[in-house]
């Protein structure tokens, strides 16, 4: 990228340093030293929520891990359908800097159809915090399971952990799971939950190189449904 970047907040947090820089128009988003996501192109992010619409008949209740620059909750509700969408992000500051309008792009996304909570996607897949099942389960955390922004969220990918995030569906629910890069070992062990899990993949053109994307979708399958008892359900 070119040109100098201005830092308009940053913050220290469970999650390691937060920053927010603006490169141009350019909105970036740093996290533990490591690059998060920026505005560059968002097409994915908005992907993630717009393949999982299409997928569902009737996504009322929806639980998006990772805020990130808002993109994929925004893209959420503009669904009509969608009743509610809880956002669980580990990164505290980011839910103070879109509460207090800091950045056109993260401001105004919580409100009477969406919110978020600060707090560590895993622990609310294990029964903390906001109450499930969701219809979908958004899951945009790292830069995928082999590029990870925050270390302990390997866990997410493992096939026990997948097979508990199932089980936080309704029936009929749908797991989405973003990855910046194809990942093999994500789609082995979610083809253990779900044999027709599906590897959508998408071409992006960043700073001159050809990167390929990939969004990992997945169906409640029968077999977890006991793993939800005591759960508290709509």
């Amino acid at each position: 990228m070119v040109g100098s970047s201005q830092v308009l907040a940053r913050a220290e947090c469970a999650a390691g340093a937060v920053v927010l820089r603006r490169r141009g128009e350019i909105l970036e988003l740093m996290v533990n030293g490591a690059f998060a996501m920026d505005t560059t192109d968002v097409s994915t992010e908005v992907l993630l929520a717009t393949e999982g619409l299409q997928q569902h008949s009737r996504p009322k209740w929806v639980l998006v891990g990772g805020l990130g620059l808002g993109f994929t909750t925004r893209a959420l509700l503009a669904d009509p359908r969608v009743g509610h969408v809880d956002v669980v992000e580990l990164a505290e500051p980011l839910v103070h800097w879109s509460r207090s309008g800091l950045v056109r792009e993260l401001s105004g996304i919580e409100g009477e159809r969406c919110t978020m909570h600060s707090g560590d996607i895993a622990r609310v897949l294990g029964g903390e915090g906001p109450a499930g099942p969701w219809d979908l389960i958004l899951l945009d955390v790292d830069n995928g399971p082999d590029f990870l922004v925050h270390a302990p969220n390997a866990r997410l990918y493992a096939a026990d952990q997948l097979e508990l995030t199932a089980s936080r569906l309704s029936e009929g629910g749908l797991l989405g799971i973003w990855s910046s890069h194809l990942a093999p070992s994500l789609l082995a062990n979610l083809r253990s939950i779900d044999p027709d899990v599906r590897e959508s993949r998408h071409t992006v053109d960043r700073d001159g190189r050809t990167l390929e994307y990939a969004i990992y979708w997945a169906r409640k399958p029968a077999r977890v449904r006991d793993l939800v008892a005591g759960s508290a359900w709509r």
